[in-house]
């Protein structure tokens, strides 16, 4: 980036002396006469590019181009250690949510990358001590589309202090005004978390559920939503209220990279064991779905089983099944 020292100009009839600044447009002439077009921001002016009047060109200073350092490019040793350490760390929170420590989590990542296994592991152990103690099951895994009433009577029937329910792709609620008002309510960080359902309803009359109830468990959300790309700036509005009643993580598996260093971790890990393929095999399946990434309906732990059945069923042509049944066709 080039920078240069205005030895003498004005800028909003106000002298402009010895001052450095990074250069967007060399010395131009215009009607008013010389100017030079700089960025303002770093040293207070307005954010924005400037206009410095000039008498003479002699009165800039070119001072050269200040390199930006190069960050060193992650390796994929480095990108899997990351990976794991943040599903390390959606283990602990999960564990804090069992636990009463935390009472909201919400986890965001690429489908079909594994969110949901390690939060339903935390929670079948909570489960089972639960039944050890005669508690019974204290979880509730919630799929699909939910509707607000619908939302109303779910928290109803797991409000009480020790349950947990965990919303799985269930991202309806999460673009429904009506819903995310009584999730900011389950999430507030006041002692009293009170749910309220002020329209009429004849299901809650006939399901005995009161209007107003006290909400004292803790709440999962596992979503290929991004919070923080949301556009519409109502529900973005809507989703950083959520973000700063709970706690947050980003899986942080955005590119294609990514995704297939987290397969390759899970399949290192045993996760086609069960196939008895060897490692051989198991490297061709990778390797046959990293050169057809693009056409791949999307890139998965689900579609690396997909692969694996069919090899399964067909050493031979499990290739061409493949193509078939999980990749888009040529051109489209």
């Amino acid at each position: 980036m080039s920078k240069i020292v205005i030895k003498r100009g004005v800028y909003a009839r106000k002298p402009v002396v010895n001052t450095v600044f990074e250069l967007v447009k060399p010395v131009s002439k215009g009607n008013k006469g010389l100017f030079v077009t700089v960025d303002g921001e770093p040293l207070g002016f307005p954010n924005r590019n400037l206009r410095v009047m000039l008498d003479d060109e002699r009165d800039v200073e070119y001072t050269g181009v200040v390199e930006t350092p190069e960050q060193p490019e992650e390796t994929d040793a480095e990108a899997m250690d990351r990976i794991a350490g943040r599903f390390k760390i959606l283990d602990d929170m999960s564990d804090a949510v069992a636990n009463g420590v935390v009472r909201g989590l919400i986890v965001s990542g690429p489908p079909g990358v594994g969110k949901s296994f390690g939060v339903e592991k935390v929670l079948d152990e909570y489960d089972a001590m639960s039944k050890l103690s005669g508690e019974g099951t204290r979880t509730e895994i919630v799929k699909g589309s939910m509707t607000p009433i619908g939302l109303f009577q779910t928290l109803y029937h797991n409000s009480s202090a020790g349950n947990i329910l965990v919303f799985d792709d269930c991202d309806s609620v999460l673009f429904d005004e009506v819903c995310l008002n009584m999730l900011k309510a389950v999430l507030d960080s006041g002692k009293k978390r009170t749910i309220t359902w002020k329209a009429e309803s004849s299901t809650l009359r006939r399901e005995g559920i009161p209007d107003r109830f006290e909400f004292r468990a803790g709440v999962v959300f596992i979503t290929n939503v991004n919070f923080e790309n949301v556009r519409s700036k109502k529900i973005k509005d809507h989703l950083a209220a959520l973000m700063s009643r709970c706690h947050y993580i980003d899986l942080e598996m955005d590119s294609e990279r990514d995704r297939f260093l987290r397969i390759n971790q899970i399949v290192r890990d045993g996760m086609l064991d069960e196939y008895e393929f060897g490692d051989e095999a198991n490297k061709e399946i990778i390797d046959f779905m990293v050169i057809n990434a693009k056409r791949l309906r999307e890139i998965s732990l689900r579609m690396v089983l997909k692969v694996a059945d069919l090899r399964k069923m067909s050493p031979d042509t499990w290739k061409e099944l493949t193509e078939a049944t999980c990749m888009k066709r040529l051109g489209a």
